[in-house]
């Protein structure tokens, strides 16, 4: 009897025609399997009654009528808060990501925060909106990147792409994680999260690649912000509900830091009367460190593939999600 595997749909991130693609690749590759494309939740309720295995995003009527699931692809790397509700995490279910697919996008979005501030960009950015011919003084706030340091919240793939990039250009690297890291010849020293406030004034700039969960959520606050440099930058592009944005309003009007930037944000798209958007030391962009064009997709049908050959060959799967931490 073959396996069968379901494409939920409406689950965002590929398009129907992309879907298809894959549907038809995966069909000529695994012929022990059945791959099916239900154009709407009705359809999709028939097909996963008897499915082994599904891509995208499964609420709870759709979780009840599998009768037979063993395995689900979630759709990002970090899917939407509410993708892990509470039957899919006491479900025997095994989830997995994209995580990783990101490493190269995200860090030299990373890099461009970081060698903007470095270098004043941002101001002078807007000096040529108004036309402004001005030199900043030698002494203004112009870092030497050989001789500061970036503190790394999250040392996965993304987080370590990001250390090896910095290290390259002479920077120091520390790194923070929730769990017990082993040595990297990119990271001159590693710490876990418990000891973060200890080490965090060390920092010129903060980097957060952590994803939300119920125990970062809202761990970014003026607190913190008070225990950094007050010449230091914070840098967020892992989930936006990590970080107060009325607390880091509140830490940049009264100069707690020097400045901040931001890919993610509490709620999306930031609101238009948010005061980030008239702080000429604040970087905002929406939400598009991830991009990466046609590569994306060809790094996530890679991943399924895999998990699929493994899957039938009863391996372990690659990017096996924590579902009780989301990740």
């Amino acid at each position: 009897m073959k396996n069968k595997f379901v494409f939920i749909p409406n689950s965002n991130v590929l398009t129907n025609n992309s879907i298809k693609i894959w549907s038809e690749k995966l069909s000529d590759l695994f012929t022990e399997w059945t791959f099916h494309r239900p154009k709407n939740k009705e359809e999709a309720l028939v097909e996963i009654s008897d499915a082994d295995a599904a891509y995208g995003t499964m609420d709870n009527d759709l979780l009840s009528a599998a009768q037979n699931i063993k395995w689900l692809q979630a759709p990002a790397a970090a899917p939407d808060e509410g993708f892990y509700f509470d039957e899919l995490i006491k479900h025997p279910i095994v989830v997995t990501n994209f995580k990783e697919i990101y490493n190269d996008h995200i860090s030299i979005q990373i890099l461009s925060y970081i060698l903007s501030f470095a270098k004043n960009s941002h101001i002078y950015r807007d000096q040529q909106n108004r036309k402004i011919w001005k030199q900043l003084p030698e002494t203004q706030h112009e870092i030497f990147l050989p001789e500061s340091t970036v503190i790394i919240i999250g040392v996965g793939g993304i987080g370590l792409e990001t250390a090896r990039i910095c290290k390259a250009i002479g920077m120091k690297t520390i790194g923070i994680d929730a769990k017990k890291i082993d040595s990297s010849k990119w990271l001159d020293e590693i710490f876990l999260s418990k000891n973060l406030m200890k080490q965090i004034n060390k920092g010129d700039f903060i980097v957060s690649t952590i994803p939300h969960n119920p125990i970062t959520e809202g761990m970014f606050n003026y607190s913190f912000f008070s225990k950094m440099k007050k010449s230091s930058y914070f840098i967020n592009i892992g989930r936006g509900k990590t970080t107060s944005l009325n607390d880091l309003d509140q830490a940049i009007s009264n100069k707690i830091i020097s400045g901040a930037a931001l890919d993610v944000f509490e709620e999306e798209p930031l609101d238009s009367n948010s005061n980030l958007w008239k702080y000429p030391n604040v970087l905002i962009t929406p939400h598009i460190a991830a991009h990466g064009g046609k590569y994306l997709d060809e790094r996530r049908y890679d991943i399924l593939r895999e998990n699929i050959k493994r899957f039938q060959q009863n391996k372990v799967l690659k990017n096996v999600v924590n579902k009780s931490e989301w990740h």
